[in-house]
């Protein structure tokens, strides 16, 4: 149907707004159904960058799944990074990072942390509360290589001061420790 819909556009004059929107539902429903070729495809097929633009920052402002929000972060990141305002670039690329951090944790945990893909310190900060000491190094260890070749509003520093936080707390004992004496 979006495709004959599509068709339909290049033989009558669709009015912008629809024409985004009808992008944008055909866009969320090739990502919902995994099928990122296609969704490549589709915005490869737009002329107008102004609305491939539109269409792919609304896309993302809908909350798709991780896979789909980081397909979009990615493609808005590689495409349009020079038209984006300094705070949406930070935004998006906190939103790739988080959701490629999320990535790394197994499946069946990932709903948990889902709703911080786009603050990934404080994802980091939620595992190491949780005691997901594990989760926390792989995190870590993609962080300190995703960090090496974007910024985005923090740093690795910022993640070293995280640990050394949680470390400090994991050895602070709220009580004196007695000895028994026969």
């Amino acid at each position: 149907d979006y495709e004959l819909c599509e068709e339909w556009g290049h033989l009558y004059p669709i009015p912008r707004e629809d024409l985004i929107n009808l992008h944008r539902e055909h866009l969320l429903h090739l990502l919902e159904m995994g099928d990122m070729e296609k969704a490549l495809q589709l915005l490869q097929r737009i002329e107008d960058p102004g609305i491939c633009l539109a269409i792919s920052e609304q896309s993302l402002d809908q909350h798709p799944s991780l896979a789909a929000s980081h397909f979009l972060a990615d493609y808005l990141t590689a495409h349009f990074y020079t038209n984006l305002t300094t705070a949406r670039r930070n935004e998006i690329q906190a939103l790739y990072i988080g959701s490629k951090v999320l990535l790394t944790l197994p499946e069946l945990s990932r709903v948990n942390y889902f709703h911080l893909s786009s603050r990934p310190l404080l994802m980091l900060e939620q595992l190491l509360m949780n005691m997901k000491v594990d989760w926390v190094a792989v995190a870590v260890q993609t962080l300190h290589h995703l960090l090496a070749e974007q910024e985005i509003g923090f740093t690795v520093e910022d993640i070293d001061n995280l640990l050394s936080k949680y470390a400090e707390k994991a050895l602070n004992f709220p009580f004196a420790l007695e000895e028994k004496r026969s």
